[in-house]
């Protein structure tokens, strides 16, 4: 099996990298789009800002490879900043176009919570996943429960145009945002599962060895 992790000059590679080959997978650290033609499946992790990180992309030859892997229907994860570039477009620091994979936009996290009182941003820490817009069985958080906790860093959110590209939520001082998103052969994780213990590896393993599933659209 070859899973290439997409080196876009802003990424968490080693920590993937390490994850994967703790249960046997010797994943490719790629900052070349061509292995990506032959792939089973491509990891877009990602630390920073939007901005930054579609500026790598561009610059390393990615945006064309990354969309047409997608629609030949091969898993396709982003990571943190990679799940937020999946979207069409982000208001970090201004306006700026994403990959357009996920119909939706990112947006900056609330800054108080239900109450009125003021949030720590970023968000750091573990927090809990909830089933979102379809069943979890037969997805990568196959193997988890409603309530399962994940570690987060981060200050923006996505927000899918479409309810049902929301896999699971998490609640941060009483407000929802989406936390996990998946869309035919795409999928987004906002927090770190390479970093989540136990349930976390859980998920880059059912990542791995999802079948081709729904022609992407």
């Amino acid at each position: 099996m070859k899973i290439v992790i997409i080196d876009y000059g802003l990424c968490n590679l080693l920590s993937v990298h390490n994850a994967l080959k703790s249960f046997g997978i010797d994943s490719l650290v790629s900052p070349d789009p061509e292995p990506l033609a032959d792939a089973d499946a491509v990891i877009l992790p990602g630390v920073g800002a939007f901005e930054d990180g579609m500026k790598g992309l561009r610059s390393r030859g990615f945006v064309g490879p990354v969309r047409e892997f997608v629609q030949s229907g091969r898993p396709f994860l982003g990571i943190c900043l990679g799940m937020q570039l999946l979207m069409d477009k982000s208001y970090e620091f201004g306006e700026h176009e994403g990959l357009g994979l996920v119909s939706g936009e990112v947006s900056p996290l609330e800054r108080a919570d239900a109450s009125g009182q003021a949030l720590k941003i970023p968000h750091i820490g573990w927090n809990g996943l909830w089933q979102g817009g379809r069943p979890w069985p037969g997805t990568l958080l196959a193997d988890l429960s409603d309530g399962t906790e994940m570690y987060f860093v981060h200050s923006f959110r996505v927000v899918p145009k479409d309810p049902a590209h929301v896999l699971a939520w998490t609640s941060y001082g009483g407000r929802r945002f989406c936390s996990v998103v998946a869309k035919a052969n795409v999928y987004g994780c906002q927090f770190h599962p390479e970093k989540s213990s136990v349930m976390g590896l859980s998920i880059l393993k059912r990542f791995i060895g999802l079948k081709k599933e729904v022609q992407y659209v």
